[in-house]
């Protein structure tokens, strides 16, 4: 096989429509263009975004800067000085805090953050920790675990 062999499948391509060619071919006459206005004569046919006299849909549009991430996770922020409620050597889990009532949305992954001291060890788990939140807890003698989303 060479090059001057190839040729697109059966189907695959279509015959262009030759338009203005006469009445029998179908689209003689005004050639698809329909009667007079904007669209029937030649050249460019009118701005981009131009709507005939509305409002541009672009200027509907509410004033909006850059975009949502459809793929956001968002997280139940639990901070160190909610903590200190907890016994020493308590175990602190996702379970544990919707209990204590410190969850918005007990479906929503848990961060931990640093806000605030801890003087207890605790057994924090949790799905995301801040740097400073967990040196705190293990300066205070206690562990922590993430678990995975």
């Amino acid at each position: 096989m060479k090059l001057h062999d190839l040729k697109p499948n059966d189907g695959a391509t279509k015959k262009r429509k030759r338009v203005g060619r006469g009445i029998s071919a179908g689209q003689g006459k005004t050639a698809g263009r329909g009667t007079k206005g904007q669209g029937a004569r030649s050249g460019q046919g009118g701005r981009l975004y131009h709507q005939g006299g509305n409002l541009p849909f672009f200027r509907r549009l509410p004033f909006q800067r850059g975009f949502t991430p459809i793929n956001r996770i968002e997280y139940n922020e639990v901070n160190l000085d909610q903590l200190e409620k907890f016994d020493a050597n308590a175990k602190v889990s996702p379970e544990t805090l919707d209990s204590a009532r410190l969850l918005r949305d007990p479906k929503k992954p848990v961060v931990l953050l640093g806000r605030g001291d801890i003087s207890v060890p605790l057994e924090v788990t949790v799905h995301r920790i801040t740097v400073g939140a967990r040196q705190k807890i293990e300066a205070a003698g206690g562990k922590v675990e993430i678990l995975p989303r």
